[in-house]
């Protein structure tokens, strides 16, 4: 039997998805799970709906909630697998500061989790977090599997593998997700049964690098052709990726609206037509935000109204990963790990990267990828600058790291001066307050 914590389990998405689907594994069905936040109303709330999920399900698993720093440890003991889900200062006030004092510059954001000055503040404020949890798992559950899912993904699993002794992987559903979201959209429904494809760069930005149809056919110009003259003829959500297409040569694994603000291409206050032309949808996460949290009541009282709330196993890797390990049985995903060994050739050895992983009674075994095209690493060490500075400025505690990662973020760089950026981080920083450690 496997014991299962999940941290920020308040976010009930992902502890229902990821729990959810542990109960459907035959194999992880009769899991202890350890639910554990600071915040008890929602952890009241969760405990709720995963036990109801539980009993629609047989009630094999064994739940439990932890509440408060001061159950952390006891939350985490001897827990085989821990799920990192949490978000450090939610979207009031920290959301909030990462948007509002930005536009005071002049600089706007779509998404603001995984890069910009938003995702380096994120980061910021959720490393230090982390490192506790590094901490209380070295003492009370040194083996255990750490699988994180909160952003900014390369910089917290970047940090948690090089500056602790935990195993970590970090995962995203844009991975599994990407070539079949691109080849429906195009109309290609016929190609998806036994394809073939290669993905591999960094989390968010990870390329289709090749392909193919079952008999080993390149889809890809077919797909350059279709979404070229999709991108034409009409507007519509994944125009920024679908010029990648056609700039760079490669589509990417995660939507238009972060991509958008991971480059200085599209988001420019001098060229404001480019909003409209490539449909992009500035404050997307804030409206996000105040949606999930206004339906969050409604959705709650669904869920526990029903004496057996149905889940069906979804996607995410967390539970095929925690079965591939118990059983040794292989399972192939996509993860975040550090490029130790040169798995991807062209981009620096510290880099956190997105490859084919084999997971087995192991663990994670990254698969060497290659050399990417030089566009696209070009692409990816823009970001990788930013990551590697700003886990230095957090291992560091050195204001002036910050202000270089903000210098070398694309976005950031194209739209502001260094006098304004630095002014910028200073009050970002003077905002967040207790939120962030202090920097000298």
């Amino acid at each position: 039997m496997a014991k299962i914590t999940i941290m920020g389990a308040g976010s009930t998405v992902f502890a229902r998805n990821v729990l959810g689907d542990c109960m459907c594994s035959p194999v992880l069905a009769d899991s202890e799970i350890a639910l554990y936040d600071i915040d008890a109303k929602r952890l009241r709330e969760s405990e709720a709906i995963i036990g109801a999920i539980n009993k629609g399900l047989g009630g094999k698993a064994k739940i439990k909630a932890y509440h408060g720093t001061g159950n952390r440890k006891d939350a985490l003991k001897a827990a085989d697998f821990v799920v990192n889900t949490i978000q450090v200062g939610l979207y009031d006030p920290c959301t909030i500061i990462d948007f509002e004092i930005p536009k005071k510059y002049g600089l706007r954001q779509t998404i603001a989790d995984t890069l910009g000055i938003g995702g380096i503040m994120r980061a910021l404020r959720t490393i230090p977090v982390m490192k506790g949890f590094a901490e209380d798992m070295e003492e009370n559950c040194p083996d255990a599997w750490l699988l994180n899912y909160t952003n900014p993904m390369s910089m917290l699993t970047g940090y948690m593998q090089r500056y602790t002794g935990v195993k970590t992987v970090g995962l995203c559903h844009s991975v599994q997700a990407c070539s079949e979201h691109l080849l429906k959209a195009l109309g290609m429904e016929d190609k998806l049964d036994g394809r073939k494809e290669l993905i591999a760069g960094i989390n968010h930005m990870g390329w289709l690098l090749e392909i193919q149809d079952k008999n080993g056919n390149d889809l890809y110009p077919e797909i350059k052709k279709r979404a070229a003259a999709k991108n034409s003829a009409e507007k519509h959500g994944d125009m920024v990726r679908y010029d990648y297409i056609d700039k760079l040569g490669y589509y990417c694994t995660e939507s238009s609206e972060h991509n958008a603000e991971y480059n200085p291409f599209y988001i420019k206050s001098k060229y404001p037509q480019l909003i409209e032309r490539f449909n992009i949808p500035l404050d997307e996460y804030p409206r996000r935000c105040i949606n999930q949290i206004a339906g969050w009541a409604d959705e709650y009282k669904s869920l526990t109204s029903k004496d057996t709330p149905e889940h069906k196993r979804s996607g995410e890797y967390a539970s095929y990963i925690m079965e591939a390990m118990v059983t040794g049985v292989p399972y192939k995903i996509g993860g975040n790990v550090l490029n130790h060994g040169g798995l991807i050739e062209n981009l620096p050895r510290d880099a956190c990267v997105e490859v084919p992983c084999m997971v087995d009674g192991r663990g994670v075994n990254p698969c060497y990828a290659g050399k990417l095209p030089v566009q696209l690493a070009a692409m990816n060490m823009t970001h990788i600058n930013v990551h590697l500075i700003a886990i230095e400025a957090a291992a560091t505690l050195k204001r002036e790291h910050i202000y270089h990662a903000a210098m070398l973020d694309p976005h950031t760089a194209a739209e502001l001066s260094i006098d304004d950026i630095r002014d910028m981080v200073d009050e970002l920083i003077d905002a967040h307050g207790d939120w962030l450690p202090k920097y000298i």
